[in-house]
C-alpha cells in the first residue's frame, strides 16, 4: 500500500493518512553515531513456505544513516527474515510499501512474510480484534531472503537528534536513504555478490524506480536481478484528473469496465476479454474524440455515448451530463446509486454505505477501512510479541510525511510531469540481467492496470524483459486468498526463472 490523494494533478495518491506522526517539537542536540545504540531484536523459527520445511532467523533491527560528520540522522528499521544455514547464493529481495507514509506491513503481514494476518477474502470489513496470525505457507523464503524496509516517518523508523523528518521525505531523498539501508545491509551480512530483486507496491513502485536510480546509476552500482511491481504507480501523469488533461480518462476506463462487470452492471463472458475490449476502445474511438475537445462533432458524440455507456455502466444520461468525462470519485458514487452504495477507490469489489445518497462523492473508502485493523493489530502482536523487538515508538501503518518533495533531478518540465519510468528503461537498458514483473488487479481505481502498461510501453523498455501478470481483486490483491496464492507463485516462478 498505498498513496495519499494530494492537491497537485502530478501526485495522484491512494489514501487520505488517517494519523499524523507524532513529533517532538523542542529542538534535540545531534547525537554522534558511535553513541547511538541501534534497537534489534532476533529470532531462530521453523516454517513451510512454498511446500519446503525450512529454518530462518527473523530480525528486527534499526540501520542508523549518518552524516560525513559522523552524526546518526535516522535509524530506517528493517525486518529481515534468512534461512538457515546461510547461504550468500541465495536471492535476496528488499520490500517496502508506498504511501509515501506507508509502512511495509502490508506486503509483510498480507503476502510475503512468513507470518501472515487473516482477513476476510471476500471483500468484507475485517471487523474487531482478536485477528487470527497465521503460518503464511506463501512466503516467498523458500526462494529468496526477504528485507522489509520501512522508510523515515513510517513503521517504527524515526529521526535522531535534531534531523528534521523533511530531509527525508521527498521522491529522491527518500530513495537515498533506502538505497543506504540496502547497501549497509549487504555490507553487514555478506551479500553484495547474492542475487538481488528490489519489490514495491503503490507509492513503493514510485520508490523502487528511484532506488533503481540511486543504485544502479553511478559507477559505484548495485546491480539488480530484478524488480517486483505491485499496483504500479510511475507516470503521474497519465492518471492525473486534472481539468483539461484527458489521459486519465482512457486509462482508468478499463477499470471502470472491470467494476461494472463485476457488480453486474455490464455483461460479458469474461474479465479478460471485456477489459481488452474497453482497452481497445479507450486507447482508440475514446481517445481521438477527447483529444478533439469541443471540435468533436455532435456526431462523433452520438457515437461514443453508447458505447462508453456499456464499458461504465452508467446511464447515458449521467455521462452526457458529465460531457463523456467521468472522474473516478463520481464513478464510485454513481456506479451503484440505484443500490444505495459506493464502490472502493483501493478495491472496487468493496461496498460501502454513505450518510445518504444523494452526493457527488462517497463519503470514504470502504476497501481500506475494511482492512486496516487486522494489519494494525498483526505487525504489532508479531513485531513486539512475536520477535521480541521491544520499543516506546509506534509503528505508524500509514502517516503524515509532509510537506514531501515530489521534484526529481532534471528541469522545469522534468518535474512539471512528474514519471519515474524513465529511471527503469535506462537501468534495464545498462543492465541486461535485469527484468521487471509487473502485478495489477483488476479492480484497482489506485493504481490502475492500463495506466501501469501505458508507462512500461514507452519508448526504451526492453517488452521481452517485463512479465505482467492480473489478479481477480484490487490494489492489494493478496487480500483475497487466492490471489495471494496466485501472486506468490508467479513471483516464485519469476524468480526462478533467472
Amino acid at each position: 500500500m498505498l498513496f495519499r490523494i494530494l492537491a497537485t494533478g502530478a501526485a495522484l495518491a491512494l489514501f487520505v493518512p488517517t494519523a499524523g506522526m507524532a513529533q517532538d517539537d523542542k529542538a534535540k542536540p545531534p547525537v554522534a553515531a558511535k553513541d547511538y545504540v541501534a534497537n534489534s531484536a532476533s529470532k531462530t523459527l521453523s516454517g513451510t513456505f512454498g511446500g519446503r520445511s525450512m529454518r530462518y532467523t527473523a530480525t528486527v533491527e534499526e540501520q542508523v544513516l549518518q552524516d560525513d560528520k559522523g552524526e546518526a540522522k535516522a535509524a530506517i528499521v528493517t525486518s529481515a527474515y534468512v534461512a538457515e544455514p546461510r547461504d550468500p547464493s541465495r536471492p535476496v529481495t528488499f520490500l517496502f510499501n508506498g504511501g509515501p507514509g506507508s509502512g511495509s506491513v502490508w506486503l509483510q503481514m498480507g503476502a510475503f512474510g512468513p507470518k501472515r494476518v487473516a482477513i476476510p477474502s471476500d471483500a468484507r470489513d475485517d471487523g474487531a480484534p482478536p485477528y487470527p496470525i497465521l503460518d503464511n505457507p506463501d512466503s516467498l523464503l523458500d526462494v529468496t531472503d526477504l528485507v522489509f524496509i520501512d522508510p523515515v516517518g513510517t513503521g517504527f523508523s524515526h529521526t535522531i537528534g535534531d534531523t528534521k523528518g523533511e530531509d527525508y521525505w521527498g521522491v529522491t531523498k527518500d530513495a537515498r536513504s533506502v538505497a543506504q539501508v540496502i547497501r549497509q545491509w549487504l555490507d553487514k551480512n555478506g551479500r553484495w555478490n547474492s542475487p538481488k530483486y528490489l519489490g514495491g507496491e503503490s507509492y513503493g513502485t514510485t520508490r523502487a524506480a528511484a532506488v533503481v536510480n540511486e543504485l544502479e546509476g553511478g559507477y559505484n552500482d548495485v546491480a539488480l536481478n530484478g524488480v517486483l511491481l505491485i499496483s504500479t504507480i510511475l507516470d503521474f501523469g497519465a492518471g492525473a484528473e486534472t481539468e483539461g488533461a484527458e489521459l486519465g480518462y482512457i486509462t482508468v476506463l478499463p477499470s471502470m469496465a472491470a467494476t461494472a462487470l463485476y457488480h453486474g452492471k455490464a455483461s460479458a463472458p469474461s474479465v479478460e476479454g471485456f477489459v481488452e475490449e474497453a482497452r481497445q476502445f479507450a486507447i482508440g474511438p475514446y481517445a481521438l474524440f477527447l483529444l478533439k475537445g469541443q471540435k468533436a462533432s455532435a456526431e462523433e458524440r452520438a457515437a461514443i455515448l453508447p458505447k462508453l455507456a456499456r464499458f461504465t455502466g452508467l446511464s447515458q444520461e449521467f455521462l452526457d451530463r458529465a460531457d463523456l468525462r467521468v472522474t473516478s470519485g463520481r464513478f464510485y458514487k454513481e456506479l451503484l446509486r440505484d443500490r444505495g452504495l459506493t464502490v472502493g477507490r483501493l478495491d472496487a469489489r468493496y461496498t460501502g454505505k454513505d450518510y445518504d445518497n444523494a452526493g457527488e462523492y462517497p463519503d470514504n473508502d470502504p476497501s481500506f477501512h475494511g482492512i486496516d485493523a487486522g494489519y494494525s493489530a498483526a505487525i504489532n502482536s508479531w513485531m513486539r510479541d512475536g520477535i521480541g523487538y521491544k520499543t516506546d515508538q509506534r509503528y505508524v501503518t500509514i502517516g503524515s510525511v509532509q510537506p514531501w518533495d515530489w521534484r526529481i533531478a532534471g528541469g522545469r518540465d522534468t518535474n512539471a510531469y512528474l514519471t519515474v519510468a524513465p529511471y527503469l528503461g535506462k537501468a534495464m537498458r545498462e543492465n541486461s540481467g535485469m527484468r521487471i514483473f509487473v502485478g495489477q488487479g483488476w479492480y484497482d481505481f489506485a493504481t490502475p492496470f492500463f495506466a501501469a502498461e501505458y508507462a512500461l510501453t514507452r519508448n526504451g523498455f526492453p517488452q521481452d524483459r517485463i512479465e505482467y501478470q492480473y489478479y481477480d481483486s484490487g490494489h492489494m490483491m493478496y487480500v483475497r486468498d487466492e490471489d495471494r496464492r496466485k501472486l506468490s507463485a508467479d513471483i516464485r516462478n519469476f524468480i526462478r526463472a533467472r
